[in-house]
């Protein structure tokens, strides 16, 4: 048996305004990306500090593939550490970027997530993770409700294409389940408007909580 892991907490001496967790969730295809992008092209221009965490940019990185790590750090590590697509991998995935979404919310910056994040159980952990820190309103669940089919005709990585041919298996909305939120914060139309309207009804909400500076 390994040695229990012995770490503390430290509090910071510096104690800066928090920010909130903008967390946008929908299937593939439902436009949540190119919308948290707008949302952060608008709060760039009016002067509030922003960033998005892009699912697909995030695996290129911290929560990397198995064959991405592997070249470099060997299979060991690969297969210790590496993340694919399976229901504990998602959860893994949800889960590191809850915590590091968390701690730029501390360092004051409205942070956009953009992941499809199937299922509603690891979405309310990253919830009540995020608000145990701060506030109730530090958390804004954002849900692009598209409809399956416009996200399928859209299909901009080919990945429901492939997903129909059986050459991706457990592919959210085909063969895995998406739950949708129950009492997201915001409901946006992902089918029927356009993105920039989209993002200025996330801004409108934002600034109602008084989450916005300027």
């Amino acid at each position: 048996m390994t040695d229990k892991t012995l770490v503390t907490w430290h509090e910071h001496r510096v104690q800066r305004p928090r920010g909130c967790v903008i967390w946008f969730t929908g299937l593939s295809g439902s436009g949540k990306s190119t919308v948290a992008n707008c949302v952060d092209e608008l709060l760039h221009q009016s002067g509030e500090p922003s960033f998005v965490l892009d699912g697909d940019n995030v695996r290129h990185g911290l929560n990397a593939s198995r064959e991405i790590l592997e070249p470099t750090f060997g299979s060991e590590y690969a297969e210790r550490f590496g993340l694919g697509f399976s229901a504990i991998d998602r959860q893994e995935n949800i889960r590191r970027i809850g915590a590091v979404a968390e701690l730029f919310c501390d360092a004051g910056l409205l942070t956009l997530t953009a992941f499809v994040s199937p299922y509603r159980l690891d979405r309310d952990s990253v919830r009540e993770y995020v608000c145990s820190r701060g506030t109730k309103s530090d958390f804004v669940e954002v849900f692009v409700d598209t409809p399956l089919d416009v996200c399928e005709s859209r299909d901009p990585k080919g990945l429901y294409k492939k997903a129909r041919t059986g050459e991706i298996k457990g592919f959210t909305g085909i063969d895995d389940p998406y739950e949708s939120p129950l009492h997201p914060e915001i409901k946006l139309a992902g089918g029927t408007d356009t993105p920039e309207n989209l993002a200025q009804q996330v801004v409108a909400y934002l600034r109602s909580i008084g989450k916005l500076r300027n």
